[in-house]
């Protein structure tokens, strides 16, 4: 009987069949030394790290991203958005330079390097996710390198090897007057020059300071900037679209598909955890279902507006009231004072109908009754700005969601009129936002707007740092910060309190 052993396979043989996979042979997974605070960013990351950091990380900078994004919306001069992102950048993604000789440098840059591969995972699926990434990185990249240490920069540009021809002393010679027309150069002024492809600089060809001349770009030494910065540019744009062709093979593990799903969902509106600390406001007395009516003047549009219909109409479907009831609990009114906050606005009803039909729905709301997302009698935590924006739009009769996702046009300005924003260009460019589905910033622009004498006077003494400024991206944080600036030297109110305990759904 003749044996044929089809498993077996010469090893000359396997070697040539395996020859794609070399790269992979001899993986190494150890910890990287980063010798400089800026970054390119061309190589991976390869150490592992847990579930936890790599979600933790990538909000963090998603949060840092959001805000860029914003100063660019409101049209913040470089230097405002440098001063502003300075206490975002410390509070969420420091990384500071070796003449600090901090002894958290390698953890911060550690931090950094897999933060951008992480959210260059989540972000490569479209074009306009890739763009976008591209430009805030970009425009983050930027901020740094402005700050960065001058030794320190030098020498990360050094080490970029970057292809740029150094424009001999004959040359400048023989472009002299040329090249100081371009640049503004002044007489006797000497600089060092550089030449490459124009299409690397379209910004300063875009600006006309730089000399094209067969089909060169000549760069004076103070573009650098520009010269770094587009070439950051042009490889992370490169990256990105090599991620973009690599993720349909990707064989992703489970536990990483969710949290990218919803990084890349985060990215039409920031997502924010509640915090208990949200509901314990310095100087607010305990809320009651009585003091409701005053309070919702410092309520965001969403929570005005559902505030509205229930007092127009004496009563909510489902989602309305679900989403109301959760953020008056997180803004401190207790169980009992809710459930009698709801039976005073349905009036109309019977106590009958209420106690069989709706009191369940309040109690298990708040974690009193139910299975297993109360398990620890908290129940569920407030929307954020998020999830109300990424929920499917409400049918006829509902009125929950965002209104500046949700209305028409004319009727968001409407209601905006109507609660007394009344300034011709704040409505013009909050119909702006809208039109690019720029919710949230639409929102933040009619919040600083209607506290902007507040906010001048917080900032003129110093007494609210950068952070307690930051974009809001939850309901419930609008309302705090609102009725803290609202009252600014009534006892404590107008101290911004720091995160507490998280709530957990």
């Amino acid at each position: 009987m003749i044996r044929h052993d089809y498993s077996r396979v010469d090893p000359k043989r396997r070697a040539n069949i395996d020859h794609k996979k070399k790269q992979f042979a001899k993986a190494e997974f150890q910890q990287q030394n980063y010798e400089h605070r800026l970054n390119f960013y061309v190589l991976p990351p390869t150490l592992e790290i847990t579930l936890e950091d790599f979600e933790t990380w990538a909000i963090n900078r998603l949060k840092v991203l959001s805000e860029i994004e914003a100063c660019s919306f409101r049209n913040r001069s470089p230097e405002e958005t440098a001063e502003y992102m300075k206490g975002i950048l410390d509070k969420h993604l420091p990384l500071r330079s070796d003449s600090s000789r901090s002894a958290s440098l390698q953890d911060e840059r550690k931090k950094d390097h897999y933060s951008h591969f992480i959210l260059r995972l989540a972000f490569s699926s479209t074009e306009d996710l890739r763009r976008r990434f591209s430009r805030l990185e970009t425009m983050l990249f930027r901020l740094r390198f402005k700050s960065d240490d001058l030794v320190e920069r030098q020498q990360f540009v050094k080490s970029l090897n970057l292809e740029w021809d150094e424009v001999k002393e004959d040359e400048r010679r023989e472009l002299k007057d040329e090249l100081a027309a371009a640049s503004g150069q002044k007489k006797g002024e000497e600089q060092e020059w550089f030449k490459v492809d124009w299409e690397r600089v379209p910004e300063l060809v875009e600006q006309r300071r730089v000399l094209l001349k067969r089909g060169k770009a000549y760069v004076p030494q103070r573009e650098q900037m520009s010269l770094v910065v587009a070439e950051f540019t042009r490889k992370l744009d490169e990256a990105l679209e090599l991620t973009a062709r690599a993720l349909p093979r990707l064989d992703e593990d489970d536990r990483l598909a969710p949290i990218l799903a919803h990084l890349s969902q985060s990215f039409t509106a920031p997502d924010a955890a509640y915090s208990t600390s949200d509901a314990n406001i310095d100087g607010l007395s305990a809320i009651t279902a009585s003091s409701i009516d005053s309070l919702s003047q410092n309520f965001p549009l969403c929570m005005r507006n559902l505030h509205s219909n229930l007092r127009e109409n004496s009563h909510l479907k489902h989602h309305g009231r679900l989403q109301y009831t959760l953020f008056l609990k997180g803004i401190g009114l207790s169980m009992d004072e809710c459930l009698l906050f709801w039976r005073r606005s349905f009036k109309l009803m019977t106590d009958d109908k209420f106690q069989k039909e709706y009191k369940y729905n309040i109690r298990h709301s708040y974690g009193d009754v139910g299975g297993d997302a109360n398990r620890r009698g908290r129940g569920y935590t407030p929307y954020s700005c998020q999830k109300i924006l990424t929920e499917p739009l409400p049918g006829p009769g509902q009125t929950h969601g965002c209104p500046y996702r949700t209305f028409t046009p004319d009727n968001l300005l409407t209601m905006l009129q109507r609660v007394g924003v009344n300034e011709r260009d704040v409505l013009k460019t909050v119909r702006e936002d809208v039109g690019k589905q720029r919710y949230h910033v639409a929102c933040n622009r009619v919040f600083e707007w209607s506290h902007k004498r507040e906010i001048k006077k917080v900032r003129d003494e110093g007494s609210w740092g950068v952070a307690d400024l930051d974009t809001i991206v939850h309901p419930n944080t609008y309302f705090k910060r609102s009725w803290l600036l609202k009252h600014l030297g009534e006892g404590n109110a107008g101290v911004v309190g720091g995160r507490g305990e998280k709530m957990e759904e």
